[in-house]
């Protein structure tokens, strides 16, 4: 199950971080919480489009339909939040340290 999430996180990192951006953010829609959860139920779930139990047909459902929904979810967001994201990655927080 571990293997999977990391196959499939590595396919969609930069979506993911911005969904996760999206999530944390106030001015998300409030449609995104309700969606990214039932895509985590999804893809946690034991029930499949394609049972897991078909030697390469199983896997490929969520090899495909995953990515595609997040990026689906990314572009469905508005344009603000996708921005701001561009922006917060492009800034550093540095936390001042006072020396003497």
């Amino acid at each position: 199950m571990f293997k999977k999430i990391a196959a499939l996180y590595a396919l969609i990192r930069k979506d993911a971080a911005i969904l996760w951006f999206a999530l944390r953010h106030p001015a998300r829609p409030a449609w995104l919480r309700p969606s990214v959860a039932m895509l985590a139920l999804y893809l946690l779930s034991p029930i499949d489009l394609i049972p897991d139990v078909l030697p390469v047909i199983g896997l490929v459902d969520d090899l495909v339909l995953i990515p595609l929904l997040v990026s689906w979810l990314v572009r469905m967001l508005p344009e603000a939040l996708r921005r701001g994201y561009a922006d917060a990655a492009r800034t550093v927080d540095v936390v001042p340290v006072r020396t003497r």
